[in-house]
């Protein structure tokens, strides 16, 4: 087809948003390997799992073999709201590249919260109101997900209490105050209010806090109030699942216009906006119908899949957890308090650990300087101001389109820009005013953290 006839924003109607979400584990031959109780080395049993989480979720968290589950109607509802999210042909910033490369990218950022975190906010809190639970607790980091989650449980009427990453908590107080529009606590973490929280502070004292640290109270906040479970925002499959809308509709306005991608582009941090952004592609590529390339982008500062280890760990801070087998840096690993905010997480999903073992996936970790020149760069092209997150994935496509200019190469790329940064402007600030660093831990600091692994046989 005519490439003048691709629109600058492909909309797809809501009769062609997807009815199901897709389970990439159903067609992998090497599944994730499986949570472990840290007390006996044993998988996981859905009994044990629902002391923690919702029992719908635990049972979307455990099967490796449905392809597809049914979106629930009251859900796909509330996704009408803001769905389905455009595919947008970035023609300026072709323009300004000078590159033959055509780029597209999947905006998930047009509803409050700013991301895609709604995407599985909404599911979550619908299964945790149909089990008839009073609230539930989680964490954040930059506070997407703690946004979206609000959201959803201020709609469905649920309590929820959000621990957010200390750094970000000072970062971003307009946050943490949309948090309260929708009703939610707001409780920076590592807080004197939980036991691992205080144990935290007495062996890091004065630290700025991290996703595990957060994951850890919210815990222990959850199993310990009656009526409630924990939630979480990335990592585990649940998440994974629910996300790969993003995909879904990707490839339904991708192959209503014809166009294939070469390459396919996310951020990690946990691993949910890649997970859904390269899903129903990587079921192609698994199943053997069709070949692309995907390229995770991870902070130099929090490197799990580049320079960690793919090994069982605590998925938090302090050990209350399940063990799972993922790239990690280690679960005492503290990231500086930098701005990849939802990025700084010490590990990786396990689902995407295992395929980039396998070989499928590629990823590069790049500095924060080089990330917000890219922010600035896409924002004055294309006219969005990016998280910082997104800038990730923004700076690895810039680079590849760059190839391509000096190549000839005419590739397609596609990448996921999981939300705006209209919160995020004490890190633009600081990077215009020269006070931004690039903050890369030694290998004495990974070394020594993740000489603390468990051991697991």
């Amino acid at each position: 087809m005519s490439e003048k006839k691709i629109p600058y924003k492909i909309y797809l109607s809501e009769d062609e948003m997807p009815r199901t979400w897709y389970n990439l584990r159903a067609d992998m031959k090497n599944k994730p390997a499986p949570l472990l109780d840290p007390g006996t080395g044993k998988p996981m049993t859905a009994e044990q799992l629902e002391a923690v989480f919702c029992k719908e979720l635990v049972a979307q968290e455990l099967d490796n073999d449905t392809a597809h589950f049914e979106i629930p109607q009251e859900i796909r509802d509330f996704y009408k709201m803001y769905r389905p999210s455009p595919l947008v042909r970035a023609y300026c910033l072709e323009e300004k590249l000078q590159t033959p490369a055509k780029i597209y990218y999947k905006f998930e950022g047009n509803n409050t919260s700013g991301s895609h975190k709604l995407n599985s906010a909404i599911a979550q809190a619908y299964y945790a109101k149909c089990q008839g639970l009073k609230g539930v607790t989680t964490e954040t980091g930059a506070g997407q997900w703690g946004t979206a989650l609000s959201m959803a449980c201020g709609y469905l009427g649920l309590d929820c209490r959000v621990f957010m990453v200390k750094c970000s908590y000072e970062q971003k107080p307009f946050r943490r105050e949309v948090m309260k529009v929708y009703g939610s606590s707001v409780t920076p973490s590592p807080s004197e209010t939980t036991n691992v929280g205080r144990k935290i502070l007495a062996e890091f004292p004065g630290t700025t806090g991290s996703l595990g640290c957060a994951i850890s109270e919210a815990v222990e906040t959850a199993v310990s109030t009656p009526g409630y479970r924990y939630v979480l925002g990335s990592v585990l499959n649940q998440v994974m699942l629910h996300q790969s809308i993003i995909g879904m509709e990707s490839k339904i306005a991708m192959d209503k216009y014809g166009v294939k991608p070469d390459v396919i582009i996310g951020c990690a941090g946990g691993g949910s906006n890649l997970g859904g952004l390269i899903a129903p592609f990587m079921g192609e590529k698994l199943r053997g119908e069709a070949d692309y390339r995907f390229i995770a982008v991870e902070p130099a500062s929090c490197p799990s899949f580049t320079r960690g280890k793919f090994a069982y760990d605590f998925c938090d801070t302090g050990m209350v957890c399940p063990l799972a087998k993922m790239y990690t840096l280690g679960s005492g690993f503290m990231p500086s308090a930098d701005h990849a905010g939802g990025l700084r997480f010490h590990g990786m999903s396990s689902t995407l650990s295992q395929l980039y073992a396998d070989g499928y996936m590629e990823a590069v970790s790049v500095n924060q300087t080089d990330v917000f020149a890219a922010a600035e760069d896409f924002a004055r092209v294309e006219g969005i101001l990016p998280a910082p997150e997104s800038a990730h994935a923004i700076l690895a496509a810039v680079n590849e389109a760059k190839r391509c200019r000096e190549t000839g190469e005419e590739k397609t790329i596609l990448f996921g820009l999981t939300g705006t940064g209209y919160f995020d402007l004490v890190a633009y600030e600081k990077y215009h005013n020269g006070e931004m660093k690039s903050v890369i831990p030694s290998d004495e600091d990974i070394a020594r953290s993740l000489a603390q692994l468990p051991q697991v046989k």
